[in-house]
């Protein structure tokens, strides 16, 4: 079988939001403790994208948890300061259903907040893998890192209804 391995993470700068807009916007991300080998180097990927995309404004916060993610993201989204909010975390499968409930309950979470009209958008940078490897992979591994797209991801979308450099 031929391998299909390449970095998911490489994009067109020249096709980003352009910079001075970044710059006045602001961006909240919610990370998980729980992996933090994995969910750290998320939150780096993810912050040095907002920063290389002119993003100044940038809030952090910690929460235990990949299931906590969805709470943090309606908090940021119910004080209405942000443009776009990222949430990262990693979900390993193990031997029980709890990575089941787990990932069934963080996405369809976020899903929901994002399908409440007038609320900010709110980027899924959640990892649910098989293996720590598979992880690695995805948080600057051979399959780049997910942090990164969820940063663009957010630029994105926070300037989804707006073009050029307004």
């Amino acid at each position: 079988m031929a391998s299909c391995l390449h970095n998911l993470s490489e994009y067109d700068a020249s096709q980003m939001p352009c910079k001075g807009k970044v710059a006045k916007q602001r961006y909240a991300i919610a990370v998980a403790d729980w992996n933090s080998d994995v969910t750290f180097a998320l939150l780096e990927g993810a912050v040095q994208a907002l920063e290389e995309n002119g993003a100044t404004q940038i809030d952090v916060v910690h929460v235990p948890g990949a299931f906590e993610l969805t709470y943090a993201a309606k908090q940021f989204q119910e004080s209405k300061k942000y443009d776009a909010i990222i949430v990262l975390g990693c979900v390993i499968q193990g031997d029980t259903p709890h990575f089941d409930y787990v990932c069934g309950g963080t996405t369809q979470g976020i899903a929901y907040l994002n399908a409440q009209v007038g609320m900010v958008p709110v980027i899924f940078g959640l990892l649910t893998v098989n293996t720590l490897q598979q992880a690695l992979d995805r948080c600057g591994g051979a399959l780049g890192n997910k942090g990164v797209e969820a940063a663009v991801t957010a630029i994105k979308m926070a300037n989804l209804a707006t073009c050029g450099c307004e």
